[in-house]
């Protein structure tokens, strides 16, 4: 596998990460699990994401989780990030898809999915060339997509 093609320009700000070659395959160090994970274009727009939530959106590293596991109707299943609050409750879903991969309504049932179980009050979804975020409103069984990401200091830390 090329590097080049798992590198490919996001509408993410660059950054520099810490990619490997062994044997042929290349693989991107992780931060936040602390290791070295395979470069898909998935995991590119991962983590091209979460160098954005850290650097430019004041997200904790020790807040936000990768792959993290959950059980719907008897079934595993596995939330590509998962952002918590101070108090460990999680906050924000976050599904990646490669950038070849358009955002339908597909893939926001699969976050849906996930939600059902974690009852967030925020959904975000990208290929890393568009991005959406929603916000849930629970009590009044309705949404709305947001402009932007939200700041987490601004957002979640405006109550401490």
């Amino acid at each position: 596998m090329n590097k080049k093609a798992y590198t490919t320009p996001l509408n993410l700000p660059d950054f520099s990460p810490v990619i490997k070659n062994e044997k042929g395959k290349y693989f991107i160090f992780d931060p936040l699990r602390k290791k070295y994970i395979a470069l898909t274009p998935e995991e590119w727009v991962r983590q091209s994401f979460i160098h954005y939530l850290l650097k430019y959106k004041n997200y904790p590293a020790g807040r936000i989780g990768n792959e993290i596991r959950l059980i719907y109707n008897g079934l595993k299943k596995r939330c590509d990030s998962v952002v918590y609050n101070h108090f460990g409750q999680p906050i924000i879903i976050i599904e990646y898809k490669a950038p070849s991969v358009p955002i339908t309504q597909h893939v926001f049932n699969q976050i849906c999915v996930y939600n059902l179980t974690m009852q967030v009050p925020y959904l975000i979804v990208s290929n890393g060339l568009k991005h959406y975020c929603c916000q849930m409103d629970y009590k009044n069984k309705s949404y709305c997509f947001l402009e932007d990401i939200p700041d987490y200091n601004e957002e979640f830390e405006k109550s401490l």
